[in-house]
């Protein structure tokens, strides 16, 4: 495992043994396609057709991953980290439920983020902590601003993964202590700029 080229998306973790199952990019194989935008989008937005769930048509605005471009050429695929601390939920002000004892933004059973638009206030608070603390990947809804673009590992069976046809993304367990976990896109890209080109931005 090339701990560098990883970038990890947790939907469980071993304590004892700090390791975690995850998805990892491998930026040396990574061709900035977005693909992994395309697949993303049309399984999490599917379509209804005569009474059969399909999937939708794969805008790349819908994705809950997004490819970031930078020049000396790198490609930086980066979605939630779905952090063990969660900044994100920790920002959100509404008061946890008497009954789930979830908040607005919540943890689910997979670890993934989710949010319940019944309790939401669309105060934007937790997109605000994503963007200060971690890679900013929360975004919220033009019209209600509720939170949204949180990975939803498609149900354990990532589609960004199934479908790049680099092979740059595997699901696999790891360590949990990356090195590059959580960061945002542009702290990538200098570290990759610098292991690649020998360049210091």
């Amino acid at each position: 495992l090339v701990v560098f080229g990883s970038y990890g998306f947790r939907i469980f973790k071993d304590h004892e043994n700090n390791v975690i199952k995850a998805i990892r990019v491998d930026f040396e194989k990574c061709a900035g396609c977005r693909t992994c935008e395309t697949a993303c989008s049309a399984y999490n937005h599917p379509l209804t057709i005569n009474g059969e769930k399909l999937n939708g048509i794969g805008n790349p605005h819908l994705s809950n991953i997004k490819v970031f471009h930078f020049n000396p050429d790198v490609d930086v695929p980066v979605t939630c980290a779905i952090c063990d601390d969660a900044p994100c939920v920790e920002a959100c002000p509404v008061k946890p439920h008497p009954d789930t004892g979830r908040k607005a933004l919540y943890r689910d059973k997979d670890m993934t983020i989710k949010n319940d638009l019944e309790r939401c206030i669309g105060c934007t608070q937790c997109a605000q902590a994503c963007e200060d603390m971690r890679a900013g990947v929360i975004y919220p809804n033009p019209e209600t601003k509720s939170p949204e673009r949180m990975c939803t590992l498609c149900d354990g069976d990532p589609s960004c993964v199934k479908n790049c046809p680099f092979g740059a993304l595997d699901f696999l367990e790891m360590p949990s202590d990356r090195e590059l976990a959580g960061l945002a896109p542009e702290m990538i890209a200098e570290r990759l700029m610098k292991k690649f080109y020998n360049l210091n931005v």
